[in-house]
């Protein structure tokens, strides 16, 4: 990843979504889950996607990882259409190219937190003893190196965040999509999640897109807001965090 080290995006587009829509009928009525959104993400740039139950933003997220196709517009990731993929292409851009962290942990109760860890390089088709080595590196990164062999039920609710944050991170994505992460976490807990996803972008390179209705952990993480609302893009500004923090280090030089 050409970013690593640098907590500042580059200019390079990750995503472009050009006036993307989901539309979608429930009995007589459509539903209009996105319904225009035109949308930049520069390479190596963290934003979050804002707005309450029902705005959109989660769909927009959906969309960007390939696990829904749009109505009518596009999404590009990295020159990439992603409409114009096939079944099988769009299954290896989200194993190659996207890690997703939902609000629920997705763990396989019946596994271990390194097997769990290292299921996306079995359908890689990565050989066993590399497996073993980067599932053990993931771990170790999010501080569960002594847990590897516990199962999802043996560990706290952090725990299991912090092994599918690694789950995520195991092919060494070019984006992070984390749906509100913290939804199920104590704020301490949430906090020391949020905190990794920062360091994984500022210390990979990595574009994270996240989905949240908290603006004030927006504010905090994020360096851009995208305000979403009845499917429509209704806002789109730097964070008053990442403003301040580029104003100082402007007077710094």
């Amino acid at each position: 990843m050409s970013n690593a080290g640098n907590s500042q995006p580059n200019s390079a587009p990750a995503i472009h979504a050009e006036q993307l829509c989901r539309h979608y009928r429930m009995g007589e009525t459509v539903i209009r889950a996105v319904d225009g959104v035109t949308l930049e993400v520069r390479a190596g740039e963290f934003v979050a996607l804002l707005g309450s139950s029902g705005s959109g933003k989660s769909s927009v997220l959906n969309l960007i990882a390939g696990l829904d196709r749009p109505t009518s517009g596009s999404v590009i990731v990295h020159d990439r259409n992603l409409a114009r993929l096939s079944r099988e292409e769009l299954a290896r851009y989200r194993l190659r190219t996207v890690g997703m962290v939902f609000q629920s942990f997705n763990l396989i109760p019946s596994m271990t937190l390194a097997e769990n860890v290292e299921l996306p390089m079995r359908f890689a088709e990565i050989e066993r003893g590399k497996r073993d080595s980067l599932a053990r590196e993931a771990l170790t990164r999010v501080g569960l190196q002594s847990r590897m062999n516990h199962r999802p039920s043996e560990l706290s609710g952090g725990e299991q965040q912090r092994a599918a944050l690694a789950r995520a991170l195991i092919n060494r994505p070019e984006l992070l999509l984390a749906d509100e992460p913290t939804g199920n976490l104590d704020s301490h807990t949430g906090t020391e999640i949020m905190n990794m996803i920062r360091e994984f972008n500022r210390q990979l390179g990595m574009t994270v897109v996240l989905v949240t209705h908290e603006r004030a952990l927006a504010e905090h993480y994020a360096q851009r807001l995208i305000f979403l609302a009845d499917g429509k893009l209704i806002g789109d500004e730097a964070s008053s965090a990442f403003v301040a923090t580029a104003g100082t280090e402007r007077e710094r030089r």
